[in-house]
């Protein structure tokens, strides 16, 4: 076993990470903690319950997939006795840093000494249009990402879990009036929060993404997959959700009573229709 441990946000991140020439040992927190219910103790019975209960019900993955996919990846992380130092690979999204702040709550519990840790987070690069996922890197750029990594102290770590506590509260105004800029090592934070904000209600009833793919529907994305590749184009130029398919297409569904389905096209029906003209 290596002295160093890369925690990698996702599967697309291992397969680019895995042509690179970095040494280490690899676990994938395969989670999206920003959709379903959460508890604050991450990692605790209380907490995988309710990942459990949100991914067979919402998703339909099962009790056992989600265990060999997920708990068994992050319960190696109970014991870092091995290594030397953990790396922490994140995007600056809502999807992303909403993980990346449990992780650190989690690594807490069994905070060494002995072990530095760092985080290699993705965003502003001068010279580019958009922020910058993980995927936009080739195998050789993740070594400079890594040559670049910031080292995190116990102090960093605990501010992130506080960040923590304050999105699992989820309470508005406490969330508008917390500063998550407070560390400059996590300097997406606030941007992430910012977004997670406009997913609650509006004075319709219902949030920005919801309202979007009311909109979209209006304007004659008539079929699923245009519907949601709609919202990923959105996503990339306007909001920094970081969401994929499997996220939109939850949201979708839950809109079933502003929208009509007639040989899988989508049409708005009259309580859709007064929505998007109000907007």
């Amino acid at each position: 076993m290596g002295n160093t441990l890369h925690i990698l946000n996702g599967d697309s991140t291992k397969q680019i990470f895995s042509h690179a020439n970095l040494e280490g040992d690899i676990i994938v927190f395969r989670e999206m903690l920003c959709e379903g219910s959460i508890h604050e103790n991450v990692g605790s019975d209380a907490f995988w319950k309710k990942r459990y209960a949100f991914f067979e019900k919402e998703i339909g993955i099962t009790k056992l997939d989600y265990f060999d996919k997920t708990i068994s990846e992050l319960t190696k992380l109970e014991d870092l006795s091995n290594y030397s130092e953990v790396i922490l690979w994140f995007e600056f999204d809502l999807f992303c840093q909403v993980n990346l702040m449990a992780l650190c709550s989690y690594l807490l519990k069994n905070y060494r000494k002995d072990i530095q840790y760092f985080l290699v987070c993705t965003g502003q690069e001068k010279g580019t249009k958009y922020l910058q996922t993980l995927s936009d890197y080739s195998p050789r750029d993740y070594e400079l990402l890594f040559e670049n990594r910031i080292k995190l102290s116990k102090h960093d770590l605990l501010f992130a879990e506080e960040c923590w506590r304050k999105y699992v509260e989820n309470n508005y105004v406490e969330l508008q009036q917390f500063n998550f800029n407070r560390s400059a090592k996590f300097r997406y934070l606030q941007k992430a929060i910012d977004q997670h904000l406009k997913r609650f209600p509006d004075k319709n009833g219902l949030n920005q993404i919801q309202n979007k793919i009311l909109e979209l529907i209006e304007m004659g994305y008539s079929k699923k997959t245009d519907i949601l590749k709609g919202l990923l184009q959105w996503q990339q130029k306007e909001t920094v959700y970081g969401f994929g398919d499997l996220q939109y297409a939850i949201y979708l569904d839950k809109l079933k009573d502003y929208y009509n389905i007639d040989q899988n096209q989508f049409k708005l029906n009259k309580k859709g229709k007064l929505i998007v003209e109000n907007l």
